[in-house]
């Protein structure tokens, strides 16, 4: 059959899954992703890595499409949004590795953007907040540190264009491009326009010739040219959307009230905002969702983000010893009734929204001798929920109507979790059937391009939940979560 290849670049991995014209996932490859920490508050990638492990998950799944006589007709790619790249595009050569999402280097900057008085117009501009989570801060430190020294043909970037580049020949032709829910993240992009913003360009000193031309989300990025990728030659790349966003479309919320929780590395709740540029709300940012070029509007969002999630049990696992498999949280949580008093705030990179503290740490409160790695198992899962909880709350205090909660992501295979949710945010959970839906999500605008869904409307009818999960009775996670409030203070 006619097939399309979805490419998830995420923060602790790569995945490939090959899709069939109605989006059922036939088979994938994945390979780890090192994150490396070189000192405090640093989180990189190493895109030499990053690069080989891109090739390996491709070659494999269209090894198996071709052993199975599929047609791979189109490839889509999504990935983590924020991390930044820089490199010598004419000579492939690099002198830093990446600057990932969650990394916090550049948190004095912001901190000196904020007495400034400038983080207003970076608002109202950029729908973002002046944090070092965003882009052109990565981008300012990688250029004052002369990751670009020398080099012929400078490119700033973030991974979106970095892989476009590296699939369509790298530095034999490849093209430098992005597209605007990746672009929207930089803090460089207007959200009227859709542009790079020469004055937002000027505030961080960020040439605007090194960055990628901006094209819609689905449209035609390139052919498929790499040496490394004989297999794939000349399958074009016709859908580029970040990863968050990638989930909000694979969820199907294409329209105003549908929102998706995502439970990844972070945990990030988006809500569909219509065509039109969303009003500011405090704790929220405002991004764009994606532009569908001739498929539909460009279209916005409300974002929440929880920088740790996945992340959180991947450290009881790695770190602690507490588990030694993630799934294993689950069957140990399971086993207590409540977490004993014990409440995580997992603010290993800082806390997101609604707090937006870059400054904050991770805590965990209400330790007694009873405690056991039960009680912290289910603590966690409970901070997972409430991260979540804190952005719901916010959405309903800013008048953003949720009307249900649609889920995805490693985490959401939990039934505790996603009840835990239910109940604390006190709204219907809708598990979606396929938990890799930002990979969902960019098989689909590829499959919309290449005419193997013939609308949007038909593509928003083979979205299908594989469970739903109803509030129950609120009043002892309600106090929990309360005493998480107070941590939350205290972190």
């Amino acid at each position: 059959m006619d097939v399309v290849i979805a490419l998830d670049a995420g923060t602790t991995g790569v995945r490939a899954i090959v899709f069939s014209p109605e989006l059922e996932e036939l088979a994938s490859s994945y390979r780890t992703l090192t994150n490396h920490f070189p000192q405090p508050g640093f989180v990189e990638h190493d895109l030499n890595e990053l690069s080989t492990i891109t090739f390996e998950v491709l070659a494999d799944v269209a090894a198996w499409a071709s052993e199975q006589g599929h047609h791979v007709r189109a490839l889509g790619i999504t990935n983590q949004r924020e991390t930044t790249v820089a490199i010598d595009r004419r000579r492939a050569t690099h002198h830093s590795r990446a600057i990932v999402w969650q990394d916090r280097r550049t948190s004095d900057h912001c901190d000196q953007l904020r007495a400034s008085g400038i983080e207003p117009l970076l608002r109202e501009r950029t729908g973002l907040v002046a944090d070092s989570y965003f882009s052109a801060t990565k981008m300012s430190w990688l250029l004052a540190h002369d990751a670009l020294a020398g080099a012929e043909q400078p490119g700033l970037g973030t991974i979106d264009t970095f892989i476009v580049w590296l699939l369509t020949g790298g530095n034999e032709g490849g093209r430098w491009l992005s597209e605007p829910s990746n672009a929207s993240r930089t803090l460089l992009v207007d959200l009227v326009s859709a542009d790079w913003c020469p004055d937002l360009a000027e505030i961080f000193d960020v040439p605007l010739e090194y960055l990628a031309d901006i094209i819609p989300s689905i449209d035609h990025f390139g052919d498929v040219s790499h040496p490394a990728l004989s297999s794939l030659h000349g399958v074009p790349i016709m859908c580029v959307i970040g990863d968050q966003q990638a989930a909000l479309f694979g969820q199907a919320a294409l329209r105003p009230g549908l929102a998706k929780a995502t439970y990844g590395t972070g945990s990030f709740l988006l809500a569909h905002a219509g065509d039109s540029v969303p009003h500011l709300h405090h704790g929220l940012i405002s991004t764009i969702a994606w532009d569908l070029g001739a498929y539909g509007p460009l279209s916005y969002a409300y974002e929440g983000s929880a920088f740790v999630a996945g992340a959180a049990i991947q450290w009881l696992r790695d770190e602690l010893g507490i588990i030694s498999t993630s799934a294993e949280i689950n069957d140990l949580a399971a086993r207590v009734t409540d977490s004993a008093g014990v409440s995580f705030v997992p603010a290993f990179s800082g806390l997101g929204s609604p707090q937006w503290r870059s400054d904050a740490r991770g805590t965990i409160m209400g330790l007694s001798r009873g405690v056991t790695r039960e009680h912290l198992a289910r603590a966690t899962l409970e901070a997972l929920a409430f991260q979540v909880r804190a952005m719901t709350d916010a959405f309903a205090a800013a008048g953003v109507a949720v009307s249900e909660l649609r889920t995805d992501g490693g985490a959401a295979a939990s039934d505790l979790l996603m009840s835990l949710q239910a109940t604390a945010s006190k709204l219907l959970v809708r598990r979606s059937s396929s938990l890799e839906a930002t990979a969902r999500g960019v098989a689909g605008g590829a499959a919309l391009a290449a005419g193997l869904i013939s609308s949007l409307e038909d593509y928003a009818q083979l979205w299908t939940s594989s469970r739903s999960f109803e509030p129950g009775d609120p009043l002892f996670l309600d106090l929990a979560y309360d005493a998480w409030c107070r941590a939350v203070e205290r972190a």
